[in-house]
């Protein structure tokens, strides 16, 4: 029986191949039980790994396969002379390092404790000062707001005054030209 769509006889074969392309690389892999993941089987059979979890059978496969790796063979025992001079120069490294890491950590103590002993002995300027000082300039500030408005109000009355005088003048005039 033929199917009457040919777009999905098309799309059947392409799954086909690419099914036939991902046991393939399984099988290969095998052969490297380390390499076994679903990212490296889909790389090695050129497709995305969205298509081995679509495909139940083909994800089972590659955890099963993964599944099945023998334990991971020791280290060979013997090193090379040349391995052990660079693992001798990176460790002398990091010691420089964390020397000099410590350096800075018991200068910066030595720095504190000085402080600290200064401060309780008394000796030293007490920690409340910049505050103080912040205060007292706060306080300055507000004395010469304060001046400013003083000032304004002085003209203020000294207008008024001026003001009052003009009138009670008037006044008087009139005053003594009605009598």
């Amino acid at each position: 029986m033929t199917d009457p769509h040919p777009l999905a006889a098309a799309r059947r074969a392409d799954t086909d191949r690419r099914r036939t392309r991902v046991q393939q690389a399984l099988a290969e892999l095998a052969d490297d039980p380390g390499q076994i993941s679903i990212s490296s089987v889909a790389a090695r059979a050129g497709v995305h790994r969205s298509f081995l979890h679509r495909h139940q059978d083909l994800h089972s496969a590659v955890l099963a396969a993964q599944q099945a790796m023998p334990a991971p063979r020791a280290r060979s025992a013997t090193t090379s002379a040349a391995s052990l001079r660079a693992d001798n120069a990176n460790l002398t490294e990091r010691n420089r390092r964390l020397q000099q890491h410590i350096h800075v950590l018991e200068d910066r103590l030595s720095e504190l404790l000085g402080e600290q002993t200064l401060q309780r002995s008394g000796l030293g300027a007490p920690p409340a000062t910049a505050a103080m000082e912040q205060q007292l300039e706060e306080l300055r500030q507000d004395n010469l707001d304060l001046q400013r408005t003083l000032e304004e109000r002085d003209e203020e009355l000294g207008a008024i005054r001026e003001a009052y005088r003009r009138l009670m003048a008037d006044r008087n005039r009139s005053a003594s030209g009605i009598i």
